[in-house]
């Protein structure tokens, strides 16, 4: 099967991961062409050729009327775009035009232009996007109306939706708000729209190929952005990479290298993360960013092939990853003591803990204590388990995970706003379980049993899309 696989030396950001799709040989103009059905006014977009610590890519950008192009836009290294962005700068401007198609419509919304941050500076986004000028916020609803209403295919609305959606569940956990509410401030601007919509057109371009990618890696510092200073990782990039379990590890470059479109890219599209796996290489592509790193090419790069494995003709959409499994087998620990260390582990961030009764050497009774964790915090939870229970050596493997795609929804029942989470398989709701903490609020204010809430809510929920 089609296979992509992306080199996050240097991170990713939405214009990155477009630069290389199109140096592999996407046609601009199907990007161009899918994007002037949208309705967004007064960008236009750049895809040029220009050269990176001496290798030659693809730099993608979005610009926004009124912005001075001589700030937007850095040298062009003299190179010559690629026969197929050629052509398209050709149809746009007529033989010998710059690198460059701008799209222009009539309705009457407002536009504007940041890279990820309105409050940005140039320190911030990977490719040293760093435009001050602020965009208009959208929520998640008008996002999902404008591309229903375009005439993209099923596939692009399916896929961006998704990577919208993952930024909403993201944000509204940091705000405390449901997915639904989450205005924009960033990705509802012009530009990453752009980039997103824009990615997954090219995707499917190229045969909606499955997609690895190496090991996810972030800078060091600070970014300002729409609510504030904060550290890197951007606290939505860290949400995003943290709800798919995508371990994440920083180097010494002084500045953002994940964006949250990047993340939210990567946590929707990407299979796997690690080494390059078997693979016959057809095609390679270098997505280019602004600034020069100290340390590293500042460039993403995509190497299009052939797995070398076969794949199952019926892969599913459902979401992977590979988890820690800790286990210890005791039969001398005080039974309170294991209930307050599973306890402690999921406070401290395990994704599963618990204990199963077992029968150990000579008849005795004891458990097997397991703890799942995050491969980057095994080291953590092992030593735990080694400190506050009475093991004296913890076995260690690595599991990987089929996840069903999961968002959460609030209904309205009888009593009151219920959370639940639905899981997907395929486009469909396979499952649907109300949350727990949820229904025993409303539980407890309306005097009904626990179980009637839960059925209450399932029961809101409509037949559509009950599994």
């Amino acid at each position: 099967m089609k296979t992509l696989y992306l080199d996050l030396v240097s991170g990713l950001s939405g214009d990155m991961f477009l630069g290389a799709l199109l140096d592999l040989g996407v046609e601009l103009r199907q990007v161009t062409e899918a994007l002037a059905d949208l309705p967004l006014v007064g960008y236009h977009v750049h895809a040029s050729r220009q050269s990176k610590a001496s290798i030659v890519g693809v730099r993608f950008e979005v610009h926004v009327e009124g912005i001075p192009e001589a700030l937007a836009v850095p040298g062009r290294g003299g190179q010559a775009p690629p026969p197929h962005l050629e052509a398209k700068v050709a149809h746009e401007h007529g033989p010998g035009a710059p690198g460059h198609a701008h799209t222009h419509h009539d309705h009457p919304h407002p536009h504007a232009h940041d890279h990820e941050h309105p409050a940005a500076t140039a320190e911030h986004a990977p490719g040293g996007h760093g435009h001050t000028h602020a965009q208009p916020s959208r929520d998640f609803g008008q996002i999902t109306a404008m591309l229903e209403a375009s005439h993209c295919s099923p596939w692009v609305k399916t896929k961006a939706l998704a990577v919208f959606r993952r930024i909403a569940v993201a944000e509204g956990k940091i705000h405390g708000c449901p997915p639904e509410r989450v205005h924009f401030h960033e990705v509802g601007a012009v530009d990453s729209i752009v980039d997103i919509v824009g990615a997954c057109v090219a995707l499917e371009a190229l045969g909606q190929p499955r997609l690895w990618a190496s090991r996810v890696v972030e800078g060091t510092g600070w970014v300002d952005c729409a609510h504030g200073r904060f550290p890197i990782p951007a606290p939505a990039t860290l949400e995003i990479l943290g709800a798919r379990g995508i371990v994440v590890a920083q180097c010494e470059e002084p500045h953002e290298l994940i964006t949250p479109t990047g993340a939210a890219l990567l946590a929707e599209f990407a299979e796997s993360f690690g080494p390059l796996p078997g693979l016959r290489v057809e095609r390679i592509g270098y997505g280019l960013g602004r600034r020069e790193h100290r340390t590293r090419p500042n460039v993403v790069r995509a190497i299009l092939g052939e797995a070398e494995a076969p794949v199952a003709a019926a892969a599913h959409d459902w979401e992977t990853d590979t988890v820690a499994v800790l286990e210890t087998n005791l039969d001398d620990i005080n039974p309170e003591i294991l209930g307050q260390f599973v306890e402690q582990c999921l406070a401290a961030g395990a994704l599963d803990a618990f204990h199963t009764p077992v029968v150990m050497k000579k008849g005795r009774p004891g458990v097997v204590l397991t703890v799942l964790c995050p491969q980057a915090t095994a080291d953590r939870f092992t030593e735990l388990m080694l400190r506050e229970t009475s093991a004296f050596g913890v076995r260690r493997t690595l599991a990987e995970r089929r996840k069903l795609r999961r968002e959460f929804r609030q209904v309205q029942t009888p009593q009151g706003p219920v959370r639940v989470k639905l899981g997907r398989l395929d486009g469909r709701i396979v499952q649907a379980a109300p949350e727990f903490e949820s229904c025993r609020a409303v539980a407890a204010s309306s005097g009904l049993p626990l179980k009637a809430v839960y059925e209450a809510a399932l029961l809101a929920l409509g037949p559509e899309v009950r599994p």
